[in-house]
C-alpha cells in the first residue's frame, strides 16, 4: 500500500514536470512565432499631422520586415493624451505599438497631475527614439525684428505690448516662449489658436508678433517670403534647417526645446519582442528613402536604445516640470 502511494506521488510529480515543460515549450513557440497577425500602430494625433506622416513612412518597411501588416490607427484628442492612454492599456502582446511625441510623455504628467490616466514610465515600454526636430522662432517678414536680440529689445522697450501665437497653454509653442521670457526677463502676451496653421497665418498678418513654430508649417511660409525665421531651438545647428542660427548662439546658452517622436509598446511586452522591434526600427531609420522622407518633414533620424529613450524622458520631464511648476500651470 505504501509503495503504491509513493509510486502515485512520483507519477504525479513526473506528470506535473512534463505538463510544465510542455506549457513552457508552447509559450516559447508562440513567442517565437510573433507576429502571427496584423499589428496596430496607434498615433494619438489626426491624419496629416507630422507624427501621422512619420508613422506611415515607417509602417510600410516595418510591415515588410515583420511579415505582417502594420496598420496606423489615429486616436487623437487632448494633445495626444487620449491615444497614448489607450495604447498604455492595451494587451502587452506585441500587437499594439504607439508612435507619439514628447508632449504626452514629458510635459503632460506635469500639466495633468490628477486626470492624465497613465504613467509614461510605468505603463509604457520604450522601443526607440525615431526622430528629432527643433522648433523655429518666426516673426512676420515685414517686421523690423531681424534677430533674437531685436525681438528681446523690442519686448523690453514695451513690456507686455508684444504678443505671440501658440497652440494652447502647455504646448511646446507656449513653453518655449515662457522659457525665453524667463531667461531674457521679458513679458509677452500669449494668444492661443486651434493649431499651427492658424498661428502662422496670424504671424503673416501681424496679428501676433512672433511664435515658436514646428518647421513643417513655418518653413514653407519662410521660403515664400511671408515670414522670417530668427532661430531654431536645438543646441547645435540643424542639417535639415541649414543657415538658421540657434537660440544658444544668440545669447541664450542651454536654450533647447526639441520635438521628438518615439515608438513604444504597453509595459510588460516580452523583452524579445522589444529587442526585435528596436533592431528593426534602427535598420529602417538607416535607409536613404526613409531619411529623405524625414528630412522633408524637417526631422533628423535618431534611433536609440530603449534605455536611452527612458533616460531622455526622465531628464526632460524634470526640466519641463520645473518650468511648469514655476508658471503655476495646470490643465486638470
Amino acid at each position: 500500500m505504501t509503495m503504491n502511494v509513493f509510486a502515485g506521488r512520483r507519477l504525479s510529480r513526473t506528470l506535473a514536470l512534463l505538463m510544465g515543460a510542455g506549457a513552457l515549450a508552447l509559450s516559447m513557440s508562440a513567442q517565437a512565432a510573433w507576429p502571427e497577425k496584423p499589428i496596430q500602430m496607434i498615433v494619438p494625433f489626426p491624419p496629416g499631422s507630422s507624427p501621422d506622416t512619420l508613422a506611415r513612412a515607417i509602417a510600410e518597411p516595418l510591415s515588410a520586415d515583420l511579415g505582417q501588416p502594420v496598420v496606423v490607427e489615429n486616436k487623437s484628442g487632448a494633445g495626444g493624451n487620449i491615444g497614448t492612454r489607450y495604447a498604455s492599456r492595451a494587451k502587452p502582446d506585441g500587437y499594439t505599438l504607439l508612435l507619439t511625441i514628447n508632449g504626452p510623455m514629458v510635459t503632460a504628467p506635469a500639466l495633468y497631475k490628477k486626470t492624465l490616466g497613465y504613467d509614461p514610465l510605468k505603463d509604457l515600454a520604450p522601443i526607440s527614439l525615431v526622430g528629432t526636430s527643433p522648433n523655429v522662432l518666426v516673426v512676420p517678414e515685414k517686421s523690423r525684428v531681424k534677430s533674437v536680440k531685436d525681438f528681446v529689445d523690442a519686448a523690453k522697450s514695451s513690456p507686455g505690448a508684444l504678443n505671440y501665437g501658440t497652440v494652447g497653454p502647455g504646448s511646446s509653442s507656449h513653453l518655449g516662449m515662457a522659457m525665453l521670457e524667463h531667461q531674457a526677463d521679458i513679458k509677452l502676451e500669449q494668444i492661443p489658436y486651434p493649431g499651427f496653421p492658424q498661428v502662422i497665418m496670424a504671424i503673416i498678418n501681424n496679428d501676433v508678433q512672433a511664435g515658436f513654430m514646428v518647421p513643417g508649417i513655418a518653413m514653407p511660409q519662410v521660403a515664400a517670403g511671408k515670414a522670417r525665421a530668427l532661430a531654431i531651438t536645438s543646441l547645435e545647428p540643424s542639417d535639415v534647417l541649414p543657415g538658421i542660427p540657434t537660440m544658444a548662439s544668440q545669447g541664450y546658452p542651454g536654450f533647447e526645446s526639441i520635438s521628438w517622436d518615439a515608438l513604444f509598446v504597453p509595459a510588460g511586452t516580452p523583452e524579445d519582442i522589444v529587442a526585435r522591434l528596436n533592431a528593426t526600427v534602427g535598420k529602417i531609420l538607416q535607409r536613404d528613402d526613409i531619411r529623405k522622407q524625414m528630412a522633408a518633414l524637417y526631422f533628423t533620424p535618431a534611433p536609440s536604445s530603449p534605455q536611452a529613450l527612458t533616460d531622455l524622458i526622465i531628464n526632460e520631464t524634470a526640466r519641463w516640470e520645473e518650468l511648469i511648476d514655476r508658471l503655476g500651470l495646470s490643465l486638470d
